[in-house]
């Protein structure tokens, strides 16, 4: 799973899945889920995430995973 901010356009894409985005729906003004070709999700797309989200802590709890940081 990754979470890729682009400030250039303050959208947050959480990708869950290498598979390929077949359908996109936006589920409320912004925020959309995409699906791949069996109608499994495989990413969110939030724009102008940094008016809904607070970008400045991310918190894991419980999660059995290595963290990568890219700057």
């Amino acid at each position: 799973m990754y979470l890729n901010y682009y400030p250039e356009t303050d959208s947050l894409y959480i990708d869950l899945s290498s598979k390929a985005s077949a359908e996109t729906r936006e589920i409320s003004p912004g925020i959309n889920l995409d699906y791949d070709s069996g109608g499994e999700l495989v990413g969110i797309d939030i724009d102008n995430a940094s008016e809904k989200l607070d970008l400045k802590d991310l918190t894991l709890n419980h999660i059995p995973a290595k963290v990568h940081i890219f700057a």
